[in-house]
């Protein structure tokens, strides 16, 4: 069965996609007889098996990055194989970023190609800067000119990655317009411009449910194909995603495997769910939401941190104790209306499970 190959990268907290899935990739590039759009490493086909998973004809195992409806990650490649960038969009914890990265590592070999999106992007993030010392000396030139991620990935014809679109000032935002639209980039301190090889293209994602959000320009949202990931569908879906991170992040942490994980997976999942939901999985009690997405993420570091207390701090079996601290913290943004929330959830929904007093006994010790 073929693993993450992180004895390839062992000394690494975090290897890229490209690192970490180096045999999975060469396995299905082995295998993939399929037509592949230019400059690209895999074939559409090839690509989404690597996203969601499969085995091949030589008994190779490919295990799953993205873990949701087939059509969306078809739709996602399709999109790339044109000349249209592809915006993932999504509320926090629903994988746009994985995807993202995993979609250029596939496609490309190289999911570096990334300019992180705040409110203080610049310009220069996205077109290109310059080395003040030479440009002082020598004047504009080339060698002066300092490329952006998107100008590279122009030049080389690969896949620019654009984290948190919709956190980048608008007017920023909208230097992308002609290289989406004329697949250009113009240089008028040189007097030239950069014209995309083959095989380029943008993958950009963007929420609208956290502050600071700017919304993109219809001239800009017009040159993207959206395709909008949603949250797990179900609870069996999203204790599976949880708790292969988990696990994932624990190896990659050096962390040993935790006795009884599972059942504190499937009890952070329900917790995070039936708050997200505003009703217990029964659908007998209407609860009040707290003001967090309460994402699938947000999960993944709660039960990583409980692993780690057990480890460190605890007997090695991951108990109540060690994850009502993070939950409380994930649970609880706004410390008067959330607070509130978390308290009525437990006295009304947790108090009320017979199978879950040790739970609720941590969970009302942290929380006081």
């Amino acid at each position: 069965m073929t693993t993450p190959d992180q004895t390839a990268t062992p000394d690494l907290l975090r290897p890229h996609a490209e690192q970490a899935f180096a045999a999975e990739l060469r396995a299905l590039a082995a295998a993939d007889e399929r037509p592949r759009p230019p400059s690209w490493r895999l074939s559409p086909w090839a690509v989404v098996t690597y996203l969601l998973g499969g085995t091949l004809a030589d008994g190779t195992v490919i295990t799953p990055k993205y873990v949701g409806p087939r059509r969306l990650m078809e739709v996602a490649v399709a999109t790339l194989a044109t000349d249209r960038a592809l915006l993932l969009l999504g509320v926090p914890g629903t994988a746009k970023t994985r995807v993202s990265e995993h979609l250029s590592a596939a496609i490309a070999g190289n999911s570096t190609l990334l300019v992180q999106g705040t409110s203080g992007t610049t310009e220069e993030s996205v077109r290109y800067g310059w080395n003040y010392a030479r440009l002082l000396a020598e004047g504009p030139t080339e060698g002066a000119l300092v490329p952006s991620p998107v100008l590279t990935a122009m030049r080389a014809g690969s896949l620019a990655r654009i984290e948190e679109l919709t956190r980048i000032p608008s007017d920023v935002q909208d230097a992308l317009i002609t290289v989406l639209s004329e697949k250009t980039l113009p240089v008028p301190e040189l007097g030239t411009e950069v014209q995309a090889a083959k095989g380029f293209n943008v993958i950009a994602t963007a929420n609208d449910r956290d502050r600071g959000v700017h919304e993109l320009s219809s001239a800009l949202r017009r040159r993207f194909n959206t395709v909008v990931l949603p949250l797990p569908a179900d609870e069996e879906d999203e204790v599976a995603i949880v708790a292969r991170r988990v696990e994932q992040l624990g190896a990659a942490l050096e962390l040993p495997p935790v006795p009884a994980a599972a059942e504190e997976v499937r009890r952070v999942v329900r917790v995070f769910r039936e708050l997200r939901s505003g009703v217990t999985a029964d659908g007998r009690t209407k609860l009040k939401s707290p003001s967090g997405t309460l994402s699938t993420a947000e999960a993944i570091s709660v039960l990583t941190n409980g692993i780690a207390l057990s480890t460190h701090f605890g007997d090695g079996v991951l108990r109540p104790t060690d994850i009502a601290g993070a939950l409380l913290g994930a649970i609880v943004k706004d410390p008067v209306a959330d607070t509130a929330v978390w308290t009525e959830y437990l006295e009304a929904v947790v108090r009320e499970r017979p199978e879950w007093a040790d739970f609720y006994r941590a969970c009302r010790e942290v929380t006081g």
